[in-house]
């Protein structure tokens, strides 16, 4: 069933055509970008499937201080909000 849908070798060797004819000399950069581009996009999927499955598990310890991320602290510290922010 999937036959229909993938190209054949014909075809492969056409659009590979193609793209030779369109970018010549400038095909490695363009595929060394496109694989740079995989490797980022493959990175942010890794990370936003460790933060999923951190804050889904329940021994994860969200309630433990150790688990506090240093950005969600404010400057001084002690957990007080900083001197310069009004609570409202």
């Amino acid at each position: 069933m999937l036959g229909y849908l993938l190209p054949g070798h014909l075809e492969v060797w056409i659009i590979l055509l193609v793209a030779v004819m369109l970018f010549g000399p400038r095909l490695p950069k363009v595929m060394r970008s496109l694989g740079q581009a995989i490797v980022e996009f493959k990175k942010g999927v890794k990370g936003i499937e460790d933060d999923v499955e951190r804050h889904s598990d329940p021994k994860s310890g969200e309630g433990d201080a150790s688990a506090k991320s240093p950005t969600s602290e404010s400057r001084s510290g002690d957990g007080a909000p900083p001197s310069g922010d009004v609570a409202g």
